[in-house]
């Protein structure tokens, strides 16, 4: 159970590594983003997300109960904006060079086992608090 939460915490550190690059981006060019909605509602759930990945990591690796309340703040927000806590396997493909159809089975793997997460997370929530 202990092994658990520290690998999901290991995950949150892993998106951590890879949404730094592209929130500095967003940061620094705030008044360039289109006004299109969606674009718009990416950013601005982008930012929040990135901060809570932060506590979420914390809390997960000291095992207190704010790191399972941010991963569940998370949650529905990681689903719009398609951070997933193993998104990076999405990565293979373009290293591989594998086709378009690796990227959508593993993208659409990353949506279930998000799911997968969050029945572990609230089922060690549940045992712990």
């Amino acid at each position: 159970m202990r092994l658990t939460i520290r690998i999901f915490a290991l995950l949150d550190v892993i998106s951590i590594g890879l949404l730094a690059k592209p929130f500095w981006e967003i940061i620094t060019h705030l008044k360039e983003i289109p006004n299109q909605i969606l674009s718009q509602v990416r950013v601005v759930l982008t930012i929040p997300i990135f901060l809570l990945l932060f506590v979420s990591a914390i809390g997960l690796l000291l095992n207190k109960k704010f790191g399972f309340i941010a991963y569940y703040i998370q949650f529905p927000f990681r689903l719009i904006v398609w951070i997933f806590s193993i998104g990076f396997i999405t990565l293979l493909p373009e290293l591989l060079n594998l086709n378009q159809s690796w990227f959508d089975i593993l993208f659409k793997l990353c949506f279930i086992a998000e799911f997968f997460r969050l029945f572990f997370t609230i089922k060690i929530h549940k045992r712990l608090f």
